[in-house]
């Protein structure tokens, strides 16, 4: 028995170090990591990613193992960075979460140098575009350096984008105790843009570049067109009210998060502001859910051209997330009212396989899909691959979230805002460890076998941010639960 448990271990360690990208030994296997080789292997890390692998402080996706290729969503050349998770604020996140639990000064350094690129790559709008490159820096459009009428000056909330720069920013804020002026300006000019870039009903566009005017946005709730089109129209959709891609739910927890830091009631008021959007966006029966995005009339429209007006089984899962949410800052039940039929309606919805379909037809509810030539259908067995048309249903989550949240008492609800999180040296942890720092080649980087979609290379040696951040998180919390213990 004993030997098949050890036995057991040793797969489940060379596992753990295979999807870190490296090798291990039977030697390896049997001695502890220390606190003193989890140190060195961050600051070894951090070095090579901080001076090799940045630009100008920010980050993409992927590199080769040699750096000649990198891309975030799309190719990039050495003087870009990805605002997009995981690219800047994943890496700025994760320096400033290992510095607050190991100390190490060297991050704190690291985390404001990120915090830098997102500074200088602020748009005169507030907030950030998709990506940045600095060999361009001297465009008019950032806000350092003012903005003229013809620069491209477009903040995108699409993909947690602008959202994840400025929930970066006011963590490492706060650290600093508002000392570093030109941080704190910047990112409270970034959360009042994202104010003023709020509608009268409490949406928000996916993309602008100016503010809106209220005059042209009456409050409406939502309903259904009396007809729609089944042809994508080409129109502009980017200033339409939108769910897409959860860009409220990012924007929420953007809000509240700036309320208790800088405790002023704009933050907060905003945040519920969306909420009531929220209830007004609730379809009417027999669709008690929500679309991914509403013209100005209030009504499901299209966005992209696989993106048709619908009732989405996607997007309303988050929305009613943000909802607990927005209850569990406020202890208001009011929030917590559109949830009970939503949550019938969708269960109606699901597909097999506790599936739900990203797109229900309007008033009839039947799924819609597109063909890989993008043309809409009933039919699943023609779809494009880039787009999850089909998505986990987590209704019975939802459910049960919703239940506990119902019984929870203040103080509860209070503990669950901001919890700390507390890490244990567990013999899991240790292996985690132990894995990373032998994962950790001479070049000071963690590799993988990936891909670099741009260059069309398949199985090769990657070098990812994502990977990048998750293995400081596990020597992080190796080194604070060891000194701790």
């Amino acid at each position: 028995m004993l030997v098949l448990s050890r036995s057991r271990l040793l797969k489940s360690l060379i596992l753990l170090c295979f999807l870190a990208g490296g090798t291990i030994s039977q030697r390896e296997l049997q001695a502890d990591v220390s606190v003193a080789e989890a140190k060195q292997a961050m600051r070894k890390a951090t070095d090579f990613f901080t001076t090799q692998v940045a630009a100008e402080g920010g980050y993409l996706w992927r590199y080769s193992r040699d750096l000649k290729y990198r891309e975030g969503e799309e190719r990039a050349t050495d003087s870009m960075i990805w605002l997009q998770p995981p690219g800047t604020p994943t890496v700025g996140e994760a320096y400033l979460s290992a510095y607050q639990k190991t100390g190490e000064p060297y991050l704190l350094k690291a985390a404001q140098a990120t915090a830098n690129a997102l500074i200088n790559s602020q748009l005169k709008s507030g907030g950030w575009a998709d990506s940045v490159d600095f060999s361009k820096r001297t465009q008019s459009q950032f806000r350092i350096d003012g903005g003229g009428p013809t620069a491209r000056n477009i903040t995108t909330f699409d993909d947690n984008k602008s959202q994840s720069a400025v929930h970066f920013l006011i963590q490492l804020d706060q650290e600093l105790k508002f000392k570093d002026q030109r941080l704190h300006e910047a990112t409270l000019y970034a959360l009042d843009s994202f104010i003023k870039a709020q509608f009268p009903n409490g949406g928000w566009p996916q993309r602008y570049d100016h503010f809106p005017d209220p005059k042209e946005y009456p409050v409406l709730k939502a309903n259904y067109p009396d007809h729609w089109s089944r042809t994508f129209p080409k129109q502009k959709y980017t200033g339409y009210y939108t769910f897409n891609d959860n860009t409220i739910q990012d924007l929420v927890n953007v809000m509240f998060l700036a309320y208790h830091v800088y405790q002023d009631p704009r933050y907060r008021d905003s945040a519920l502001k969306a909420g009531d959007f929220i209830m007004l966006a609730q379809m009417p029966e027999p669709q008690p859910a929500w679309a991914q995005q509403y013209n100005l009339k209030m009504q499901p429209a299209w966005a992209r051209k696989f993106e048709p007006p619908a009732v989405t089984g996607g997007e309303s899962q988050g929305v009613i997330k943000t909802l607990l949410q927005i209850y569990i800052y406020t202890g208001e039940k009011k929030y917590l009212d559109p949830i009970p039929k939503a949550l019938v309606y969708l269960k109606k919805s699901e597909l097999p396989g506790v599936k739900l379909a990203r797109f229900y037809e309007l008033k009839t509810n039947r799924p819609l899909y597109f063909t890989k030539k993008y043309e809409l259908t009933y039919k699943d067995d023609d779809m494009p691959t880039h787009y999850g048309f089909i998505v986990s249903s987590k209704v019975d989550s939802l459910q049960r979230q919703y239940e506990k949240l119902l019984k929870a008492s203040p103080e509860k609800l209070a503990s669950m805002q901001f919890p700390q999180r507390r890490v244990r040296l567990t013999p899991a942890l240790k292996a985690r460890a132990q894995s990373v720092v032998n994962a950790l080649n001479e070049q000071g980087a963690w590799l993988t076998q990936g891909e670099i979609r741009s260059a069309n290379l398949k199985n090769v040696p990657v070098i990812e941010t994502m990977v990048f951040a998750k293995n400081l998180e596990t020597l992080a919390d190796f080194v604070a639960a060891s000194q701790s213990d």
